[in-house]
C-alpha cells in the first residue's frame, strides 16, 4: 500500500495530472497529504492508524472521506465538491475514475489560503463586521446542528478531561510536576462541580453535531464572508459536544493570540444573535473549564511534539505557552456589574466595547445592548427600524426588566456583565443597582456626556448600527430632568483611550485584561 500511495502522490503532484503549466503545491499532515492544483484542491487520507483515528486500508479511507464531505457540506456547500477515484488503467498510469480504485481523494474547489483568518488576523487584523459574520456563522452552525445524546457527551468530556490531564503530568520533561498536578486537580474539581450544569444542558438540547475544530485556521473569508470549514469527521465522539464547548475553542484561540477585545466582541455577538439567550447565560458557569480544555489539550498536542521531533524548541514553548493559559482560565476573577449611561450618541457601546475585555474572568464581560434587547423583543433584527410602538414606555419597561433579569443570570453564573443603556430615569439607575446589591457583586455607574450639538452629529453619521436614535431624539432627552447623577461621569469628547482607562479606575480594575498569564509572551511557532 506504501507503493500504491507513493504513486498516487507522484499522480496528483504532477502538474499534467490538472492540465497546469504551473507547479502543485503539496501540503503533508500526519493524516493527510493535500494536492493544491490550480482551482482544484485533492486531499488523499494517508494509511496510518492512530488511537483516534485508523485509515489502514482502503475501505476506510474511502469512508473517511465520503464523512468528510458529509460533514463539511452543511458549512461550506461550495467548495466541497465530493469524492474522486483514483484508479489504474490498462496501460498502469494512474487516472482519475475507474471501476477498481487503488485510493481516493476528497475534491474541493479551491480558496486563497492567505484568507484564513488566521493570517488575516496577522496581516490585516479581524474588522467589525468579520467578526460580527464570524459570530454568526457560528450561531447559525449550531441553530442547525443535530442534537445528540448529553450522557454520553458529557462522560466523554469527563474522559478528554482525565486523559489529557493525565497526559500532562506524565510530560515530566515539559512541565513541572507540581504545577500540572494542580492544574489536574482544577480541571477534575471544575468538572465534578459543573457535571450537573452539563446534563441539564444535554438534556435541553445543547449537545449537538458540532464543528470539533472550530479555530481560525479552520475559517476562511470567501466572498467577503467567513466560511466554516475542515470540521472533525473522524471521531464523533470529539465533535458531539456542547455548543458552547465548540464555541470555547475559537475564544481561547483568540485569546491566546492576544486578540482580547476581539474575543470578547465575539462573544458578545453570538450572545446577540442567540435565540437561546437565558440557557447561554446561564451555560457560562461551564465557559472557564471549556477553555482551559481546549488550552490543555493544545499543551499535550504540543508536548507530545516537543516529545517526538527531537525536543523542538518551538514546541516546548507553545506547549508551556497553552498549560499557563489552561491555568489562568481557572484562576477566580471578581464578577462585577458596570452600568454606562448617558443620552444617545454619547458612546455607550464603543466605551463598553473597549472596557468589556478587562472586565471580569476572560473573554470579559457580558455585553448587554438595550437597542440589541428592544429588537430582540419586538422580534426584529438587528439593523431593522422599529416603529413609534417599539419606543412606548411600556416596551421601554419590558426591555428594562429584561436587561435587569439577563445581568443577574449572567452574574449568578460567575460572569461580569457591562449594561449599556440610556438610563435616563433615577428608578432606571436605582434598579440596576439593586442586581448588584442584591447579589453581593462591586457595583460601577458610568454616565457619559457631551454636547447635544456633537451628538446629533454623531448619530447622523452612524451607519449599520443596532439604534433608531435620531436628532430629534437626542432634542427629547436634553429636555427631560434626568434627575441628580450620582454615577461616575465622563466627556466623551475625550479620546476613548482616556475614558476606558477613567472607566477602569472607577471600577478598581487593571488596565490588563483578566485571565493573562504573566508570562505567557507571544506565540513561538504557528501549525
Amino acid at each position: 500500500m506504501g507503493d500504491d500511495q507513493d504513486a498516487v502522490f507522484a499522480f496528483l503532484a504532477d502538474p499534467a495530472t490538472h492540465g497546469l503549466s504551473t507547479p502543485v503545491e503539496r501540503i503533508d499532515t500526519n493524516a493527510a497529504a493535500v494536492f493544491l492544483a490550480g482551482p482544484d484542491v485533492y486531499k488523499v487520507k494517508r494509511a496510518v492508524r492512530f488511537p483516534f483515528m485508523d485509515l489502514s486500508t482502503l475501505e476506510k479511507r474511502h469512508a473517511a472521506c465520503e464523512a468528510e464531505i458529509t460533514v463539511n457540506r452543511p458549512y461550506a456547500p461550495d467548495l466541497y465538491l465530493g469524492t474522486v477515484p483514483i484508479s489504474r488503467g490498462a496501460d498502469g498510469a494512474l487516472r482519475f475514475g475507474g471501476n477498481e480504485p487503488i485510493e481516493w481523494a476528497v475534491h474541493l474547489k479551491r480558496f486563497d489560503e492567505t484568507r484564513t483568518l488566521d493570517r488575516v488576523a496577522g496581516r490585516d487584523g479581524l474588522s467589525p463586521a468579520i467578526l460580527g459574520d464570524l459570530a454568526w456563522a457560528v450561531v447559525d452552525s449550531h441553530a442547525r446542528a443535530e442534537k445528540r445524546d448529553g450522557v454520553v457527551a458529557t462522560d466523554d468530556l469527563g474522559s478528554v478531561v482525565a486523559e489529557t490531564v493525565s497526559s500532562l503530568i506524565e510530560r515530566r520533561e515539559v512541565f513541572e510536576p507540581a504545577k500540572a498536578k494542580a492544574l489536574a486537580e482544577a480541571m477534575r474539581s471544575a468538572f465534578a462541580a459543573l457535571r450537573p450544569l452539563l446534563l441539564d444542558r444535554g438534556a435541553e438540547g445543547f449537545v449537538r453535531r458540532c464543528h470539533g475544530d472550530l479555530h481560525l485556521r479552520n475559517i476562511a473569508m470567501i466572498d467577503d464572508k467567513p466560511v466554516l470549514f475542515d470540521a472533525i469527521e473522524f471521531d464523533e465522539s470529539i465533535a458531539t459536544i456542547d455548543i458552547l464547548y465548540d464555541f470555547a475553542f475559537l475564544l481561547m484561540d483568540l485569546w491566546e493570540r492576544d486578540l482580547r477585545r476581539e474575543a470578547n466582541v465575539v462573544l458578545n455577538r453570538y450572545l446577540w444573535r442567540s435565540a437561546t439567550l437565558p440557557d447561554d447565560l446561564r451555560g457560562l458557569a461551564a465557559l472557564p473549564l471549556f477553555l482551559a480544555l481546549r488550552a490543555a489539550v493544545r499543551a499535550k498536542v504540543e508536548a507530545l511534539r516537543f516529545a517526538t521531533v527531537g525536543h523542538d524548541r518551538n514546541a516546548g514553548l507553545d506547549a508551556h505557552r497553552y498549560f499557563d493559559f489552561a491555568q489562568a482560565f481557572l484562576e477566580p476573577a471578581q464578577t462585577r456589574l458596570i452600568a454606562v449611561g448617558g443620552y444617545s450618541g454619547t458612546g455607550k457601546t464603543s466605551l463598553s466595547r473597549s472596557v468589556a475585555s478587562h472586565v471580569g474572568r476572560a473573554p470579559g464581560a457580558v455585553h448587554l445592548r438595550s437597542d440589541i434587547e428592544r429588537k430582540r423583543l419586538m422580534g426584529a433584527g438587528e439593523l431593522d427600524r422599529l416603529p413609534p410602538s417599539g419606543y412606548e414606555p411600556e416596551v421601554t419597561e419590558k426591555v428594562f426588566a429584561a436587561l435587569r433579569d439577563q445581568a443577574e443570570m449572567a452574574l449568578t453564573a460567575g460572569h461580569s456583565v457591562i449594561v449599556d443603556a440610556v438610563h435616563k430615569t433615577p428608578d432606571e439607575r436605582r434598579l440596576i443597582a439593586a442586581v448588584a446589591e442584591r447579589l453581593g457583586v462591586p457595583f460601577t455607574g458610568l454616565w457619559l456626556t457631551a454636547p447635544v450639538e456633537v451628538l446629533i452629529g454623531r448619530i447622523a453619521h452612524r451607519r449599520a448600527d443596532a439604534s433608531d436614535a435620531t436628532a430629534a431624539v437626542v432634542m427629547l432627552q436634553a429636555d427631560q430632568p434626568s434627575g441628580e447623577i450620582d454615577w461616575t461621569t465622563l466627556d466623551t469628547t475625550r479620546p476613548i483611550r482616556d475614558n476606558t482607562a477613567a472607566a477602569l479606575r472607577a471600577a478598581r480594575l487593571p488596565p490588563e485584561p483578566v485571565n493573562t498569564p504573566r508570562q505567557a509572551g507571544s506565540a513561538a511557532s504557528r501549525e
